[in-house]
């Protein structure tokens, strides 16, 4: 492993966590500056009234209020500072946390295990210790969604050239790629999906506001309160028109409040999410990309005409939507709303954003997804940089698996053994060997890393080599007392259906680990010769696992077709070592009775 990322890791959080703490005590001095200011505010105006000065009372409360605007202010922007060094923290801990103790605080995919799947459970794609858990770095569930897709169902040649190319572009942008995680990472304590809200939300119908009478008036309303006001402070007697009006101003937004809730109700708690997109949209927008997908990307969040970025866009719904929720506040609400009818203003301008922005606006969700899953794989390049990209072949009759120091993705690197495989002179591996050998390991070996090739990933290997097949599995065989299934009739079900596939799809690859295991060791032996032979007649291809030796003697009926390998055991001084190591022929040596030996059962000869 390249430990000088993880050294940039571990930098990162050390200095993250000094910059938090100075940022918490000028937080904790802001805080304590706001008290000063009230408390001796309220002195200095005390005081002031005192003097009987009108220009000195004034003059202290602007002052004042100045003071106070300006220090909450200061407050918000270092807390969003905060916010952002916490989030950036999180990022850089779950590289270190993810490598030490296969923890991520990224989801690990359980609600996409499906046992009916033709190789997700068997393969441990998804759920706790799986492929997802070691490569998401999705936050949003759009993100998340994605980068399952592209886990359960290979693409075709030219996207994942496409797709391989653009994790080549992204591994080397850590800095860029952080700034995304850090941006979109509170979506991990979100419930809500905002593209499927928000979809829904433009679509209703209630969304149509206000007349022509009402956008004109509400436009000119600020000007003739403040006409008003001005003439009244100039001695002119309208301050009793001014007050009907705010009243009439008050009635008017009291008679529509309904109808203003549908907006409000409905769309306040996106405010904040929409201007955390907003900084990911603009990230995407500002960088020059050189691979075609990336460009493709990005040509998809740009806007036609004079509309402006769409991270602007995003950010200018943001405001509105927090502009709109003011009128949560009685006080404040009721303010605004009698000077500037506040709420008419901001509900017809989202009306008017949305004319505007709608069409851009639900793609640059799908865009963030996508980039979401290509960080995924970067992520996994720059953590893992021996890994190699595979290349993809065309042909599946002409073409066929090679690979060089081959690894599961998932093991420990201080324990996994890498081996090679070619299979160009075969098309079924047969691979015999001893009880906890590393056959069932090599056979997911093989198929996870093709689940890695075919979605435009790296794999843990220096080389490989495939074209693209259908991947299919038998392994991880059980019963199911829901459906009063046997063990037995869950393995005949599943291999029916893996005959069926290869009959019907010659581009199969099958992975068969120990079939019939639910019957006994003839019929087993029989069955399973069977089976092999009735996927030799269909052209079938793929890899078998079993203890039965006798097995073995399908290479010398179908030379060319059938090669054995085998997995061994080296006994020396009574002690049994794995050496894990793909070897050549069938094997020669078991450690049952050794196993048993073990733990008290001896074998009689």
């Amino acid at each position: 492993m390249d430990t000088s990322i993880y050294s940039t890791y571990a930098n990162a959080v050390e200095q993250t966590k000094v910059a938090t703490q100075i940022l918490d005590k000028k937080i904790n001095s802001n805080s304590f500056g706001r008290l000063a200011v009230i408390l001796g505010g309220g002195g200095l105006l005390f005081w002031s009234f005192q003097q009987k000065q009108i220009w000195l009372v004034s003059l202290l409360f602007a002052l004042i209020i100045l003071l106070f605007a300006f220090l909450i202010r200061r407050q918000s922007r270092l807390e969003k500072e905060r916010d952002n060094l916490k989030a950036f923290l999180r990022v850089n801990e779950n590289e270190i946390l993810l490598r030490d103790q296969r923890i991520n605080c990224y989801s690990e995919g359980q609600e996409f295990e499906d046992g009916r799947h033709p190789y997700l459970s068997d393969l441990d794609i998804f759920g706790r210790y799986s492929l997802f858990t070691l490569v998401n770095r999705a936050a949003t569930k759009l993100g998340i969604q994605q980068l399952a897709k592209w886990l359960s169902a290979p693409a075709d040649k030219e996207i994942i050239q496409q797709r391989q190319d653009a994790v080549k572009e992204l591994s080397a942008e850590l800095h860029w790629c952080q700034q995304l995680q850090t941006t979109l990472i509170f979506n991990l304590d979100q419930q809500i999906e905002v593209k499927a809200f928000l979809r829904k939300y433009f679509q209703s119908g209630d969304f149509s506001f206000g007349n022509a009478f009402m956008r004109i008036y509400v436009t000119i309303v600020p000007f003739v309160m403040l006409a008003g006001i001005i003439l009244a402070l100039s001695g002119v007697k309208v301050i009793g028109y001014v007050f009907i009006l705010a009243l009439v101003h008050i009635f008017w937004t009291l008679a529509m409040a309904g109808r203003v809730s549908v907006f409000s109700s409905k769309i306040d708690k996106v405010g904040g999410i929409l201007n955390a997109y907003a900084d990911g949209i603009r990230l995407v927008e500002e960088r020059q990309w050189s691979s075609a997908l990336t460009n493709s990307l990005q040509q998809r969040v740009s806007v036609q005409g004079n509309k402006g970025k769409l991270s602007a866009a995003f950010k200018e719904l943001g405001g509105l939507i927090n502009k709109l929720d003011a009128r949560n506040n009685i006080l404040v609400g009721t303010v605004l709303n009698m000077f500037l009818l506040w709420d008419f203003k901001q509900v017809m301008a989202i009306v008017k954003w949305k004319s505007r922005y709608e069409e851009n606006i639900l793609e640059a969700f799908d865009v963030i997804a996508e980039y979401e899953a290509l960080l995924s794989f970067a992520t996994l390049k720059r953590n893992y940089p021996d890994w190699a990209f595979p290349v993809i072949l065309e042909d599946t009759k002409q073409n066929k698996i090679t690979g060089e120091a081959i690894n599961h993705p998932l093991i420990n690197e201080a324990y996994a053994v890498a081996n090679n495989y070619d299979a160009n002179e075969h098309r079924i591996a047969l691979v015999t060997g001893s009880n906890m050998a590393g056959k069932s390991t090599f056979l997911r070996t093989i198929g996870i890393n093709a689940v890695l090739a075919y979605s435009g990933a790296p794999v843990c290997a220096s080389s490989l080599e495939l074209p693209i097949y259908k991947l299919i599995t038998y392994m991880r065989i059980k019963d199911n007392l829901n459906e009063s299934t046997s063990t037995f009739k869950a393995e005949l079900d599943r291999m029916k259906y893996i005959l069926d596939t290869v009959y019907q799809d010659k581009d199969s690859f099958f992975l068969i680990d120990e079939m019939l295991r639910g019957t006994n060791s003839v019929d087993k032996y029989l069955g399973s010769r069977a089976i092999i032979k009735k996927l030799i007649s269909m052209d079938g291809k793929g890899m078998v696992a079993t203890h039965d030796l006798q097995l073995s003697t399908l290479e010398a009926e179908y030379p060319g077709i059938v090669r054995n390998y085998h997995f061994d055991i080296q006994v020396k001084e009574g002690e049994m070592l794995f050496d894990y190591k793909l070897k050549d022929g069938e094997c020669k040596v078991f450690n049952a009775s050794m196993l048993l030996k073990g733990i008290g059962v001896e074998i009689e000869n």
